[in-house]
């Protein structure tokens, strides 16, 4: 197949966003109510000698404005110039077409059932009544000035009533998230662009996907093998089975972006990389869920890491039954996928914030090592991957598996929404025989942001001999169900890997979003149980709306002030192997998965664990000030103390700083309680589980479901349990393994028809 060439661009081609839905799910006044909130947590914040809105600017003294600058001077090595910081404050989010554009854009895709809970309590505070009960006051929200409106935010997180705080939090996260992914100014003082100086896209690749003309008949196509998901399991079935001469056919809902196309501007990758707009909460809101949904899958947004399971992982695993994992054939098939990538830790060049965990380690006495990346041997010293890869250098599926699958004869469709299974009806016991769903082209110029109603639509049938499934732990087990099929373990045992953060700031220039997102990792508190639960230290991604979207506010001078300090910072996770699981089930609206999920108070437990380990590794590392993504429990200010000369021979204390010391039992006493702490995830495992018996999963140890013949699940949903590690390599050699065993099969049947 062909490569187009596009290494003269010297920026993405930017992808357009679809028209915004109708708005009319809030009436005016609930609109109106929604405005008022979200402006007051990040307002226009003036003087009186400049206020000319005040309902709408929120007025701080004179000497309060010049201490924000002088701290901010002190703060930054390149602080803004004295206009271009009042510009900064003065600038009211409301006023920003591409802010407004974000936050509808951002509630058209939050459930049916959530949006209408939440214009509900909209309703409740357009009346006198209703203002009193929610905030104490008569006036409602809308008509108050926007100093009122900040303090009723600011009470709500400390209401007895359970709904104030959520309410709270939701409507802070808003605005947060908006603000960090368009404010102009912010980006502009912070140095950051969604692309590289130097960027340089790769080549694209001629996957020459499949198309079909209108028509109201249903279309037929005929295959040996249907992978029903292009990501990190259905891309390595896709090569392991072209390669080995079958016919192979892989569909995917999500479209194609080559590399001239990445990394997206924020809000565009939301809307056309990951499932649900950006993010997915769970049901009562604890953890909010990152999974990728576009051609590649998770493979095209995650951040490189490729680590193996570690023995406790395996042999946990092969204790249930399923003692492959512990054989030399597993770790066959890992080093395979391993070395197909060209997995390596040699070439990295960690960034700041990975040098904080690797030197803070050594320093503390923890073990730390970098982390190998799937780069085929570059340095990719580029921390925007969440975008999309733009260098084509991190060899996820779009860029490896999958052309090299097309090269052995793999044929694609992208666009391809797959409704069910098909099974003969004929037969006492189900065999699948295909896929049937809805095929949505592009749009005449080759875009997919255009209605769906002015694209090509056309059922799409595909018969096969053999059907796997690889739509991810979120839309596997949907599938399944959507099939018919009733086993009581699918969707069930979900694990998220849920996380704690923390941001830290320093008193350095680093621009965090330089560099690899995650090459290094603290594993000195992994197993705090023996059994193999407990927490790995990380960084994580630093573009902007990632890390701010959860930063604390406690005021709106104070969380503007702290953003404008956001290329000075880091964060970092406390990343949990969780014992307890959850469960995801389609909304009975629209049939997307609803992920319910609450981290236990034994995983809890962990992650504050390695919260405060990661507040050591960054006061040892300089950090100038730490923030728990906590609400009730302040920062930590380092103060900096001069030695006279009674002190002279008094030693560094480090982490034994009594202030220090004081500030880190604050925490433990908070602990992580929702809606006071809140909790993230970008792994997701467990919903199809492999199992030894058909009582206790729902595959059997190569992959087939239980219920039927010739149905594969071939993705992290088979997990056992949670892998403990950035699951893509545990998943791809899974997915090896399972694709091994289909052509044996496959072989065998053709052996035997032909004795016949």
């Amino acid at each position: 197949m062909a490569t187009t060439a596009t290494h003269h661009l010297k920026a993405p081609i930017p992808t357009q966003l679809p028209e915004l839905n109708d708005t009319s799910y809030f009436s005016e006044a609930q609109w109106q109510v929604f405005f008022a909130l979200i402006d007051a947590v990040i307002p226009s914040i003036v003087t009186e000698a400049t206020m000319t809105d005040p309902k709408n600017q929120l007025r701080v003294s004179q000497s309060q404005y010049e201490e924000a600058y002088e701290q901010t001077k002190r703060s930054l090595k390149h602080p803004p110039d004295y206009e271009k910081f009042k510009q900064y404050l003065e600038a009211r989010p409301l006023d920003n077409p591409r802010f407004l554009q974000m936050l509808k854009r951002v509630l058209q895709r939050i459930p049916n059932g959530d949006r209408k809970r939440l214009g509900s309590i909209l309703n409740i505070m357009t009346t006198r009544l209703g203002s009193l009960a929610a905030m104490g006051y008569c006036t409602p929200v809308h008509e108050q000035p926007v100093h009122v409106r900040e303090k009723i935010i600011q009470a709500w997180s400390q209401s007895w009533v359970s709904v104030w705080p959520v309410i709270g939090k939701t409507l802070t996260t808003l605005a947060r998230v908006c603000f960090s992914r368009t404010d102009p100014l912010l980006l502009e003082l912070s140095d950051y662009k969604d692309f590289v100086d130097d960027y340089r896209p790769g080549p694209s690749f001629d996957f020459n996907f499949l198309q079909f003309e209108a028509g109201s008949e249903l279309e037929t196509v005929d295959t040996d093998v249907v992978i029903v998901g292009s990501g990190c399991g259905g891309a390595v079935c896709a090569k392991v089975l072209s390669e080995a001469g079958h016919k192979v056919i892989v569909v995917d809902k999500g479209y194609y972006f080559p590399p001239s196309q990445l990394p997206m501007a924020a809000e565009v990758a939301n809307e056309f990389l990951y499932e649900g707009g950006g993010s997915i909460r769970s049901t009562n809101g604890t953890v909010n869920v990152l999974a990728g949904s576009c051609w590649g899958g998770g493979g095209t947004v995650n951040w490189s890491v490729s680590l193996q399971p570690q023995g406790f992982v395996r042999q946990e695993w092969a204790d249930q039954g399923l003692s492959f994992f512990t054989t030399q054939e597993f770790q066959n098939c890992l080093d395979r996928v391993s070395d197909f990538m060209g997995v390596s830790d040699a070439q990295i060049r960690h960034n700041h914030g990975s040098n904080v965990i690797l030197n803070g380690s050594k320093k503390l006495g923890w073990t730390a090592k970098p982390c190998p990346q799937n780069t085929g041997g570059a340095e990719h010293y580029c921390g925007r991957c969440a975008l999309g890869c733009g260098s084509g250098e991190k060899q996820g599926p779009a860029v490896s598996w999958l052309p090299a699958a097309s090269k052995a004869g793999a044929k694609f469709i992208e666009g391809f929404n797959v409704s069910k299974v098909l099974f003969d009806t004929n037969r006492r016991s189900k065999q699948a025989v295909g896929v049937i769903g809805t095929w949505t082209s592009r749009d005449k110029d080759g875009n997919v942001h255009t209605p769906e109603s002015d694209r090509i639509r056309r059922q799409l049938q595909i018969r096969a001999k053999k059907v796997i499934v690889a739509c991810g732990t979120l839309h596997s087990p949907l599938l399944l169900m959507r099939s018919g099929l009733k086993n009581t373990h699918i969707g069930r045992h979900l694990h998220l890997h849920p996380v704690g953060h923390i941001n830290a700031s320093f008193d350095e220039d680093i621009k965090g979003w330089e560099g690899g997102i995650l090459t290094s990792v603290c594993t000195s508190f992994e197993n705090l149980d023996g059994k193999g639960h407990g927490v790995k230290l990380e960084p994580s991604s630093m573009i902007p709306y990632m890390f701010l979207y959860n930063h604390p506010w406690r005021s709106a001078l104070q969380w503007k002030l702290d953003a404008l300090r956001c290329r000075q910072m880091n964060t970092y996770i406390s990343i949990a192997r969780d014992r307890y699981t959850g469960r995801v089930y389609p909304d009975p609206d629209d049939g997307r998965p609803i992920v319910d999920y609450n981290p236990s108070a034994f995983d809890r437990s962990h992650i504050l664990t390695g919260i405060i380990a990661l507040a050591k590794l960054c006061y040892i590392e300089g950090a100038t000030e730490i923030w728990p993504w906590i609400q009730s429990v302040p920062s930590f200010v380092r103060r900096f103390k001069p030695t006279t000369q009674g002190e002279k021979d008094s030693i560094d204390q480090g982490i034994n700083d009594p202030d220090f010391v004081a500030w880190l039992k604050t925490i433990e006493h908070a602990g992580l309680n929702f809606p006071d702490a809140t909790f993230a995830s970008a792994h997701q495992m467990g919903t199809c589980r492999m199992s030894a018996h058909p009582a206790h999963g729902v595959v059997d140890p190569e992959g087939r479901v239980w219920e039927s013949q010739d149905l594969y699940v071939a993705d992290a949903s088979v997990f056992p349990s949670a892998s403990g590690v950035n699951p893509m390599i545990t998943n791809m050699a899974i997915a090896d393994w399972i694709a091994r065993c289909i052509s044996r099969d496959l072989e065998k049947e053709s052996q035997f028809r032909a004795a016949l």
